[in-house]
């Protein structure tokens, strides 16, 4: 498998898909799986590709899921190689995109394509679910598939997501969950005026002091077995016009909760209201939800992926549920136990992004060796 692999990532690397652009990404890969009896179902919504491709019909249905979609490479002049040339040098293949996550997709569907060559009566079925937007609005991809397949009542008992999850080593780390993301836009109201008469005027950056100590530093929890406690950092805060002489009028917080299963997002809007409603600010608020916290706790897909990872790299991974959010939080929504597993993360969304083309060719082996023992 390893030669398709590197062969497949390297085309994909070298389409500059920059989210939620495919650039024929998909096309390539359907190409692929419909030449080995993969029924293909194109499912687009708004600017976004998305792709549903399954073999086989019945009980269980395990899915491979990932994108082709990348960040954009930033200052091109700044990469050791071209980033959109899939370069090979001293065994690392070197574009945007390599890690994160056109070198695992790639061996995802090389893993899908030899599985169904090897076994083309096997039991169950075999599907992929690749989109265009995991990394800019994730609003008309992955999210929008599963709605379609819940309307439907399509069933997804097993999915492996192909993000690159490895931290030190391949195979250290084996995600079965992820922490829910919140945001809120926070607009503080005051009375704009003249620094030389306050009391005419009233500042809201003064007033919000205390309010804004109380909302970093309280506790939410202290998390569980599975997750660190919730935490809460403001990302961007602003007021002013930019005058030395002017008090602001509106004071601008926005900040994030990773939070973990401890607590609710419901929870989390009623105790940010408890508080401003306490320091009586006059304010307006508005609430982003990401994604809701999910775990798939030690069960058969874990099982199985920590024994194929085990036989794959000699390293039993550590069942972690820590970094950002990923589609896995939307196909967690269906029932589904969702694990991620992929390459090393270190340089994703970074100048020079790599992965080790060995790395990759493993992570087929993995891929392989779960959905064998899932379908045979």
């Amino acid at each position: 498998m390893k030669n398709d692999i590197i062969t497949l990532a390297q085309q994909l690397i070298q389409r500059k898909s920059i989210s939620p652009d495919d650039q024929g990404c998909q096309q390539l890969i359907a190409e692929r799986l419909q030449a080995v009896g993969f029924e293909l179902e194109w499912l687009p919504f708004g600017d976004t590709l998305n792709l549903w491709a399954t073999h086989g019909q019945g009980e269980p249905c395990i899915a491979l899921a990932g994108h082709t979609d990348v960040v954009p490479a930033g200052d091109e002049t700044a990469w050791h190689y071209p980033p959109f040339e899939a370069r090979i040098v001293d065994n690392l293949l070197y574009g945007r995109g390599a890690a994160d996550m056109k070198g695992p997709l790639a061996a995802l569907v090389i893993a899908a394509e030899t599985f169904v060559k090897n076994h083309p009566n096997h039991k169950g079925k075999i599907a992929l679910l690749i989109t265009s937007d995991e990394e800019a609005a994730a609003k008309d991809g992955t999210v929008k598939v599963v709605e379609t397949l819940m309307a439907r009542n399509e069933k997804v008992d097993y999915c492996i997501v192909g993000e690159p999850s490895s931290s030190q080593q391949l195979g250290d780390i084996l995600k079965n969950g992820r922490r829910g993301s919140i945001t809120a836009n926070l607009y503080i109201q005051g009375v704009q005026g003249h620094v030389a008469y306050p009391h005419l005027a009233d500042n809201p950056v003064h007033k919000s002091l205390a309010f804004l100590q109380e909302l970093t530093t309280y506790q939410w929890d202290n998390g569980n077995d599975f997750f660190p406690p919730t935490s809460l950092q403001i990302a961007n805060i602003q007021a002013g016009t930019g005058s030395n002489n002017v008090i602001p009028g509106e004071l601008y917080v926005q900040f994030n909760l990773r939070y973990c299963t401890e607590v609710t997002d419901e929870i989390i809007k009623a105790k940010v209201a408890k508080m401003l409603q306490k320091h009586s600010l006059s304010h307006r608020i508005e609430w982003n939800l990401s994604g809701k916290p999910f775990l798939t706790a030690k069960g058969k897909l874990v099982e199985t992926a920590v024994h194929a990872v085990e036989n794959v790299t000699n390293i039993t991974p550590q069942l972690d549920t820590g970094g950002g959010t990923s589609d896995a939080r939307f196909i967690a929504l269906m029932g589904t136990e969702v694990v991620e597993f992929g390459p090393l993360n270190k340089t994703i969304h970074k100048v020079n992004e790599c992965v080790d083309v060995d790395d990759l060719a493993k992570c087929g082996e993995v891929y392989y060796h779960i959905v064998e023992q899932i379908l045979n």
